[in-house]
């Protein structure tokens, strides 16, 4: 099968339903630890960036992330299809050219109603998702660190009344997300507790809630992961 790197940034953010679409789809993910990053993309026909709690420039904390960087802007110079999630879409946009601001204020967390745009009507990703433009495209959210400028080449595709850029596209093959497609609505039952108390936030009133959308969320995130491996297998080399 096609080769992706899945790139894990934390431990805690792990491939969730991408260990099994991506198969499904036709593609061989190989998860990789940030700190066991290879030297360059070659023999790989994608790449998949996961999330972490910290910014894509902290490599103080996190040295890693400078090789990252480099990989994904080797993916773009070479025409790779990038797929970035939360902190993955973060760190395409931050070598775009893109603002990320910590704590940002635009908070969110647990299942979120999201807005197709209509500039996603031809992309190869959004352009064809259950139930959208109709209805909200719903996604689980888990983030205080956001995306708050556009990459000047960038083009929006989602955006939502609580964090404007939501997901957005650089160039032909490269998609960054504010959400987590990947994640399961069970696991928001599983979050830490405390700290979601520390924010005046209910944990079971949020796992209860990011369950009444369980089955649009999954039918959404599905045909965006196989979207995305279709153009992937595409555009392999």
């Amino acid at each position: 099968m096609t080769r992706v790197l899945v790139v894990l940034n934390s431990p805690t953010s792990l491939m969730g339903r991408l260990e099994q679409w991506l198969p499904e789809a036709g593609l061989e993910p190989v998860l990789t630890p940030g700190a066991e990053l290879p030297e360059s993309l070659d023999g790989f026909a994608g790449v998949v960036l996961l999330g972490g709690g910290f910014m894509p420039d902290d490599d103080v904390h996190h040295p890693f992330l400078a090789r990252e960087r480099r990989l994904t802007t080797e993916a773009l110079d070479d025409g790779v299809p990038v797929l970035g999630l939360c902190l993955g879409g973060q760190l395409l946009a931050h070598v775009t050219g893109g603002s990320v601001t910590a704590r940002s204020g635009e908070t969110e967390r647990g299942m979120c109603p999201l807005t197709v745009l209509p500039a996603a009507a031809e992309d190869p990703v959004f352009g064809d998702l259950p139930g959208v433009p109709d209805e909200p495209l719903w996604m689980i959210e888990n983030h205080e660190d956001s995306v708050t400028g556009l990459p000047p080449s960038a083009t929006l595709l989602v955006s939502s009344g609580d964090c404007p850029i939501q997901a957005f596209r650089v160039g032909d093959l490269a998609w960054g997300l504010q959400f987590h497609p990947e994640a399961r609505p069970e696991r928001v039952a599983t979050w830490d507790e405390a700290a979601l108390s520390d924010e005046g936030v209910d944990r079971t009133a949020l796992a209860a809630a990011a369950m009444v959308h369980a089955a649009e969320n999954e039918a959404q995130s599905l045909a965006l992961v196989r979207a995305w491996a279709d153009v992937v297998r595409e555009n392999a080399k």
